[in-house]
C-alpha cells in the first residue's frame, strides 16, 4: 500500500506542471525578497523625507496611551490603529504590481521585435528584391560544386613517388 502511495507521489511530483509551479514560486519568492528592499529601504525612507522625516509604518493613531510604573515597568500597553503598516503594505503592493506590469511590457515589446524580425528574415529567404523595386519570388537551389579534376599521366605519377622517395629516404653514410 506504501509502495503504491509512493509510486503515485513520485508521477505527481515529476510531471512538468509541478515542477514549473515550484519554480515558479522559488522565483516569485527571490522578486518579492527584492522588491520589498527596493520599497523598505529607497521608496519608503524617500516618501518619509518628503513628509518631514518620519517612517510611514510607525504612523498610528493611539486610542490608549501605554502605561507604565514609577519604576518604569509596563502596566498597560498601547492601543493603536497602525495604519501606517496598511499604507506600507499598499504601497508595497502597487510597486510590485508596477514592477511586474513593467516587465511584462518589456518582456512582450522585445517578443514582439524579435517576430518581426524573424519574419522579415523569412521574407528575405522567400524574396528577392529587383533593382525596379517589384518583388519576385526565388526558390532556393543548392547546386553541388564539382571540384576541377586534374589528369595526371603515368610520368607525372611516377615522378612524385621518385620525389617522395627521394625526401623520406634515409640518409646513407659516404
Amino acid at each position: 500500500m506504501f509502495k503504491k502511495f509512493w509510486e503515485d507521489f513520485k508521477a505527481f511530483i515529476t510531471r512538468g506542471n509541478v515542477l514549473d509551479l515550484a519554480v515558479a514560486v522559488v522565483i516569485g519568492n527571490a522578486f518579492n525578497a527584492i522588491t520589498n528592499t527596493l520599497v523598505k529601504n529607497v521608496i519608503m525612507p524617500l516618501i518619509g523625507a518628503l513628509t518631514g522625516g518620519a517612517n510611514v509604518a510607525d504612523w498610528k493613531w493611539i486610542l490608549s496611551e501605554a502605561v507604565y510604573d514609577e519604576a518604569g515597568v509596563l502596566v498597560k500597553a498601547e492601543n493603536a490603529v497602525q495604519y501606517g503598516l496598511f499604507l506600507q503594505a499598499i504601497v508595497d503592493f502597487l510597486i510590485i504590481a508596477l514592477t511586474i506590469f513593467v516587465a511584462l511590457r518589456i518582456v512582450r515589446y522585445f517578443r514582439e521585435r524579435l517576430e518581426k524580425i524573424a519574419l522579415k528574415a523569412k521574407e528575405g529567404i522567400d524574396k528577392l528584391t529587383n533593382p525596379d523595386g517589384e518583388e519576385e519570388i526565388v526558390e532556393e537551389k543548392v547546386e553541388e560544386v564539382q571540384e576541377p579534376t586534374v589528369v595526371e599521366t603515368t610520368d607525372d605519377i611516377l615522378r612524385d613517388i621518385r620525389d617522395l622517395l627521394k625526401t623520406n629516404a634515409p640518409k646513407s653514410e659516404e
